[in-house]
């Protein structure tokens, strides 16, 4: 009976709670700008969680319409070894260079970077999912920066 109680309590606080995803297509709007042209070069597995996050902007036009080229790079580094010189921790990096124009004149030019450190693992497999699971979210998080970046740009 306690148990019940404490789900249903605990589902009518969760849903009464007000969340609303920053980044969702709904809060898309409250950007005002808008992408005529996306350009991706480099890494397959970046450029399409990039264009997945972008592409709700090329659909909607607005005052402010931008072309965009992105290129991407993943590295990863050994970030520590053991005594036996086996490799225990990795370092994955994703960088970004950025390139937005509207006119066919560069209005602006830079490169963000991600990284993240994990440990290793005895199951090549499950490591090989971990490290593309990572490098996922590395694009998904700076995907939002430049949404973020390219909103701010005048």
């Amino acid at each position: 009976m306690k148990k019940n109680l404490f789900l249903l309590l605990f589902f009518l606080f969760l849903s009464s709670c007000g969340y609303d995803a920053i980044y969702s297509k709904k809060n898309s709007t409250n950007y005002n700008f808008s992408i005529s042209k996306l350009n991706f070069i480099g890494d397959r597995d970046i450029n399409l969680k990039m264009k997945e996050r972008l592409n709700s902007y090329t659909l909607n036009k607005k005052n402010k319409n931008f072309k965009v080229k992105i290129s991407s790079t993943s590295s990863k580094t050994v970030a520590a070894k053991d005594t036996t010189g086996d490799a225990t921790s990795f370092k994955n990096t994703v960088i970004i260079n950025v390139e937005i124009s509207t006119n066919d004149k560069l209005k602006n030019s830079f490169t963000m970077s991600e990284s993240f450190n994990y440990n290793n693992n005895s199951d090549k497999f499950s490591l090989k999912r971990y490290e593309r699971e990572i490098k996922n979210n590395l694009a998904e998080t700076i995907s939002e920066k430049l949404i973020f970046k390219i909103s701010n740009i005048q």
